[in-house]
């Protein structure tokens, strides 16, 4: 691989993760509670729609992103009450937030802006810029350095190293302080938390609400840094590809890091693939290459989802004895 090529993959490779990062980020803060999350889908997409709609009309970055986390966090708490609050089906809660967001983003969007369920494209005052935007150009003239430290990782703006300063603070929040260990212990056994004098409904709304948080901070990334708009069922699947990166990764934050990368490389040699002609079988099909990162995503948790020892009382509601 030249040097080109390699400062170009894996600088789409950190671009393309980023939403993959924070979405896994929120799964890991929900399931380590002992709440399933398969809302994660439906959250990132009602909050790309959030950012795209309030960045639009009002011209604000800053409006934008508090819109689309004020929306994940609500339906991070309607998921509580009904999951938390309530002894409800935590997968049913799951698969509802989806269905909900996947119709009433389209609905919302062709009511308030008339354009086929799309937002009207943010300014370019409101993207989200490169943090560095001289640095590739000052070291365009190093060989391997240039491409790999300037291409590669000195061209992306604040979310991509905030998705990555996420990693260590996540995994120092949930193993090194007193809050880590109260979560985790709610995700293994509630009643033994429960009897310390702790509230483990509390501790479960306050993963709920840093996982509305991350989602929403996933979301408005793919409309103010990504694409320019939203756009109907923009995630695409990512939320799901999040949640099996935090299965493949053990539900510990530094593995589903590795997996987050590697979907963004698939999805990165994805793109690059299409159009190239192979000496065998000469042009893949666009559509099998787009498959690839979703395929192994099945892959991965039918290998995977056995093996990997989950949170103990993962998806089992806690009432509280009385």
């Amino acid at each position: 691989m030249d040097e080109a090529l390699l400062g170009t993959m894996l600088a789409s490779t950190l671009r393309l993760a980023t939403p993959l990062i924070f979405c896994a980020r929120a799964g890991l803060f929900s399931e380590r509670s002992g709440v399933v999350d398969i809302g994660l889908e439906g959250k990132m997409l009602f909050a790309a729609f959030a950012a795209g709609a309030a960045g639009a009309v009002s011209g604000s970055t800053t409006l934008a992103m508090l819109a689309a986390i004020g929306v994940a966090v609500a339906l991070s708490w309607m998921h509580g009450l009904a999951c938390v609050s309530h002894p409800g089906d935590q997968v049913v809660s799951g698969v509802a937030i989806n269905i909900i967001a996947a119709g009433l983003t389209v609905v919302l969007g062709i009511a308030w802006f008339s354009q086929g369920g799309q937002t009207p494209p943010v300014t370019t005052a409101v993207r989200i810029e490169p943090l560095f935007p001289q640095a590739a150009a000052a070291l365009a003239g190093i060989p391997w350095v240039g491409s790999v430290l300037g291409e590669g990782l000195l061209s992306h703006n604040t979310m991509v190293y905030l998705a990555l300063l996420l990693v260590p603070f996540s995994w120092w929040l949930l193993f090194r302080t007193r809050f880590g260990l109260r979560l985790r212990a709610v995700g293994e056994n509630p009643q033994m938390v429960d009897a310390a004098g702790v509230s483990v409904m509390r501790l479960r709304y306050t993963a709920l609400t840093l996982n509305g948080i991350l989602c929403g901070l996933a979301g408005s990334y793919l409309v103010l840094a990504q694409s320019a708009s939203f756009s109907p069922n923009m995630t695409a699947g990512r939320g799901f590809m999040a949640l099996a990166a935090l299965i493949f990764g053990r539900w510990y934050p530094v593995g589903a890091l590795w997996a987050c990368l590697l979907f963004g490389f698939l999805d990165a040699a994805a793109i690059r693939m299409q159009g190239v002609q192979f000496a065998v079988i000469g042009e893949v099909p666009v559509q099998a290459i787009q498959a690839l990162p979703y395929v192994l995503t099945v892959v991965l948790l039918a290998g995977f989802i056995g093996k990997a020892v989950a949170p103990q009382a993962l998806g089992r509601p806690y009432t509280k004895d009385r």
